[in-house]
């Protein structure tokens, strides 16, 4: 048996999950920007109280990894790191993307493409393309979005769209009578949850010390001007 902390702070939507044994017990989400640094730990102790259960009790801590935010990445995997600490609980990494493809796959059949998008720059998205059996289709990536990505899988199967940056892709694929496009779907701990349940039973653990987040590109700082600095 394994009691299991997931933590999601990729994106501007943060949310904590609680399972047993790959069960879900309690779940709480914010869809605050920038809320990480403020309401994550409260978060946690609400999630406690709410399941009944004492934090001591955990075995592991399940960490979206990313692609995502840095500043989000950053906040979770401190947090997911000092309760280990703490409690000498294991630490477990889920590829955000990858946790969200398992959250839509079973709202489709078995010859429809996925495609979680996590929202970059401009006309950029963090994405990966799975089947609804999670199997690898093209790799997690930095992807600029034109008229003409993905047209091979478009032009054949069915290809759902989600996550932050799909909705600003669809002007652009749009065209494609096989293009799915749903709004308003984020990362979510209920699901990272589930896939760390696999991996606890796998014994695939991260080392508390070294381990970082999967940032997938190098953080640009934005320049503040002269003229805003004074």
């Amino acid at each position: 048996m394994a009691l299991i902390l997931s933590i999601e702070t990729s994106t501007p939507a943060s949310s904590v999950a609680l399972h047993e044994d790959g069960e879900l017990i309690s779940s709480v989400h914010i869809h605050l920007s920038k809320s990480h640094s403020q309401y994550l730990t409260p978060s946690i102790d609400s999630l406690f109280k709410l399941s009944g259960l004492s934090m001591k009790s955990i075995d592991a801590v399940a960490i979206s990894k990313g692609p995502g935010s840095y500043t989000g990445l950053r906040i979770g995997t401190s947090t997911a790191k000092g309760v280990c600490y703490a409690l000498d609980a294991r630490l477990i990494a889920i590829n955000t993307l990858k946790s969200m493809a398992h959250g839509m796959a079973k709202y489709y059949e078995k010859n429809t493409i996925l495609c979680p998008m996590i929202d970059a720059r401009r006309m950029e998205v963090y994405c990966l393309v799975t089947d609804t059996d999670l199997n690898t289709l093209e790799p997690t990536q930095a992807k600029i979005i034109d008229e003409n990505s993905f047209s091979p899988l478009l032009e054949k199967h069915k290809m759902v769209f989600f996550g932050n940056g799909a909705m600003k892709c669809k002007p652009l694929l749009g065209h494609y009578r096989n293009a799915i496009f749903i709004e308003g779907e984020y990362p979510s701990a209920e699901h990272s949850g589930t896939l760390a349940w696999n991996k606890w039973k796998k014994k695939q653990f991260e080392d508390v010390a070294y381990f970082e987040p999967f940032y997938l590109k190098d953080f640009v700082a934005k320049k503040t001007s002269r003229k805003s600095a004074l």
